[in-house]
Parts: structure tokens; C-alpha cells; sequence
């Protein structure tokens, strides 16, 4: 018999989203995830343009729009507390900043995950060790599981991609750092958003802020400053949470209240913000999707879509090409490229723009965001906001097949 069976590893939003549309496609799934059980929580994550038009041909929508976090818009405060302006939510179509669907990265992950039962197999709290290609398919190792062998696989498991590590090469040669750090976070506590996604600038390149997470009372927080590359063990919490506190010691408005929040948090996570790029998403029987192959950085909020729509080409082409996987890796980046390319750009400023140095240039980016609804800044923002939505979606009716 034909081998059909394809590895994805991670269990995020890329990986479940391949996987359902493999399954029906007619291929053999199963999922490798290091984390012991779907992970819960996160931040929030954007549906809009292509992103969202791929969870409605999922039939998802409505469960989607069912958990989505309310949230009327962004406003940016100074030290005190007292906004200096707004966006809401519904400006730009309900495509800007603050999309029109906000929904918890965990909960968007988890109707995925239900989506994929009971047809797709996975492993929990394992990872992938060793790839080995031949003509004829994969041999991967776990950590803990047997060795088994499969047709393709597919790194769905994030920038620090572990197939991307053995299949292409060193972290270093692919993601290339922005200039910023991030760390976010779950608080509860009395700070009163009124439904805002509140966001605090400090001189220094400091960004504080926090939205509305989906119970009441919780709050989604995050900590950004702007720094070239930094020796910290991305799995040393407590050394991280050293430099969060220093960095952002005697910074105004409710920022001490989220650094105590920040050494308690469950889901505490930082990282260097950086964009992955690859002259190639596949090699041999080995392809990358989502941000393993082309992450984009929070900052252009296209990381949801570009994972959803790459699942769905990815399946499809290789659906369609009837068992020729270097035909159907070929077409996934034909169609892909572009979109990627484009979300790949920075919003103007880039993270000078997110997180200004000095004084002045938090009085611009002030200015910046009150003048965003009118000209020029409307059209230019606009077509930002645009490009989750500029690609051509394919149809596909693919058949099940062999690879």
C-alpha cells in the first residue's frame, strides 16, 4: 500500500488547520506537539481578509464569532491615564488595528484542534528528534515515541521551528530580529479598560498595554521594548522577568500593577520579535507553514491569516497533485509568495513606529493614530490594513491520494 500518512508538527493554529484539510483531502494525519494538551489562553489573534474567508469554508465561523473577545478599539493613554486617542474597532471595515473578530489564540486553536477529531492522530507532549529522507519518505524520531515512518512533513511549530532546525539549518540563517522584545501575559485585577485595548508609550522604546481577555475581570497584558539581540535563554523565565522589571522601573500608568501581575502570570511568554524568511518553504519531503516558514512579526497582524490561508493552498495543493508532492510544494509557494511578501512588510515606521524612542516621536505617533481615519494617512493605512485580503483563494476538490 501507498504510503499517505503526513506529520505535522505543533498543534497551534497552522498545524490543526493543515490537518483538517488533509483529512479531507483523503490523507492519513497525525500531529506531534511538545505542550501535554491543547494550549489554552494567549493572547488575542485577528480573523480578517483571506483568514477569515478560509475559517468560513471551514464552516467555523460561527463558533468563531461565538468566543471572539469584545473589544471597542485601540486607544494609546499617557502616564496619567488619560487617552490621547483612538481607533475603533469598526474603522477601516472593521480591518485595522483592532480587528472587527478578536479571538483568544487558545480558543481559536482549541476549535480547530475539535475540528481535526476524530480522524486526525496526535501526540502530545512529544517533539521531533530526527528526520531522515529517502525517495520514498521520512523516517522521524521522537523523543519519546517510536521512530515511524512517513510520506511528508510538515513544520507547523512556530519561529523556532524544530523541523526547520533539521531539515534546513540554524535558527540563525533564517529569522532575522526587528529590533524588539516582547513578553505577554495574563492579569486579573481592577484596571478598568472599558472594552479598549489600552496601550501605554515610554521614552526609552517602551510599550505597555493591555485589552479585555473573554472572562470578566481578565486582562491580556503586554510588555514591548526596542533593543538589539539580547543573551537570555528564551526558557530562563525568571532572567527575563529581571529585564522586564528593569526596563520598565519607574514607567507611569498602570505598569507596576502588571509588572507584580507579570510573576504570577500562568502563560508568561517572551521572545525576541522577528520576521523568518526562506528562499524555499519545502526541501525534499520536508515543507514549513506558518510562522516556521514565514512569520511576519505581530506587528503587521497578518500571522493568523498567513497560517490559515497556508494551510488551506498547502492541502489543497497537494490534494491536486495527485501524489507528486514536488509539483504541489512548488504551486503552494507560486500561490503563496506574494501574499507573504507583502505581509512581510512593516507598517510604516516599522517598530520605531510601535515603540518611539523619545518624547517627540510618542507626541507623533499620537498624532499619527487621531489623523489615521483622514487623508493621507487613511488611504496609506488603508492599504496596510488591505492586505489581508489580497490573495486569490483557489477552489479546490482534491481526491484522496498517495505521496
Amino acid at each position: 500500500m501507498e504510503n499517505n500518512e503526513i506529520l505535522i508538527s505543533g498543534a497551534g493554529i497552522a498545524g490543526p488547520a493543515l490537518a483538517y484539510w488533509l483529512r479531507r483531502a483523503g490523507f492519513a494525519v497525525t500531529i506531534v506537539e511538545r505542550a501535554p494538551a491543547p494550549r489554552p489562553g494567549g493572547q488575542t489573534v485577528d480573523l480578517r481578509g483571506a483568514g477569515r474567508t478560509v475559517i468560513e469554508r471551514m464552516g467555523l465561523m460561527d463558533r468563531a464569532r461565538a468566543e471572539s473577545v469584545d473589544q471597542r478599539g485601540l486607544a494609546l493613554v499617557d502616564a496619567a491615564g488619560r487617552v490621547t486617542a483612538r481607533l475603533p474597532a469598526d474603522s477601516f471595515g472593521g480591518e485595522g488595528i483592532v480587528s472587527e473578530i478578536e479571538i483568544l489564540r487558545g480558543d481559536l486553536a482549541r476549535i480547530l484542534y475539535e475540528a481535526t477529531l476524530p480522524g486526525t492522530a496526535y501526540l502530545f507532549d512529544d517533539t521531533v528528534t530526527g528526520l531522515d529522507q529517502d525517495a520514498d519518505g521520512v523516517t522521524v524520531t521522537f523523543e519519546k515515541a517510536a521512530p515511524r515512518r512517513f510520506a511528508l512533513v510538515v513544520g507547523a511549530d512556530g519561529p523556532h521551528s524544530v523541523v526547520r532546525a533539521l531539515a534546513f539549518g540554524p535558527e540563525s540563517a533564517f529569522v532575522h530580529p526587528i529590533g524588539l522584545y516582547t513578553a505577554w501575559f495574563t492579569a486579573t485585577g481592577e484596571t478598568d479598560l472599558d472594552g479598549w485595548y489600552l496601550m501605554h508609550n515610554a521614552p526609552g522604546g517602551l510599550v505597555a498595554s493591555a485589552r479585555p481577555g473573554r472572562v470578566p475581570g481578565e486582562i491580556k497584558a503586554g510588555l514591548s521594548f526596542r533593543s538589539p539581540p539580547l543573551s537570555v535563554d528564551r526558557r530562563d523565565v525568571a532572567a527575563q522577568q529581571r529585564i522586564l522589571a528593569e526596563r520598565f522601573a519607574g514607567v507611569g500608568w498602570e505598569t507596576p500593577r502588571l509588572l507584580r501581575a507579570m510573576r504570577t502570570a500562568p502563560d508568561f511568554f517572551f521572545d525576541a520579535m522577528g520576521q523568518v524568511r526562506l528562499e524555499s518553504w519545502s526541501r525534499g519531503r520536508v515543507a514549513l507553514l506558518g510562522d516556521a516558514g514565514h512569520c511576519a512579526t505581530p506587528l503587521t497582524g497578518l500571522g493568523t491569516s498567513l497560517a490559515l490561508v497556508g494551510a488551506y493552498v498547502l492541502a489543497g495543493e497537494l490534494g491536486a497533485a495527485r501524489g507528486d508532492h514536488r509539483a504541489a510544494f512548488a504551486r503552494y509557494d507560486e500561490v503563496m509568495r506574494p501574499y507573504v511578501r507583502q505581509a512581510q512588510e512593516l507598517p510604516p515606521g516599522g517598530a520605531a513606529g510601535f515603540a518611539p524612542l523619545g518624547r517627540l516621536g510618542i507626541g507623533l505617533r499620537n498624532l499619527s493614530v487621531r489623523q489615521m481615519t483622514r487623508r493621507p494617512l487613511r488611504t496609506l493605512l488603508g492599504a496596510q490594513f488591505a492586505k489581508a485580503g489580497n490573495i486569490a483563494l483557489p477552489s479546490y476538490d482534491a481526491a484522496a491520494t498517495s505521496v
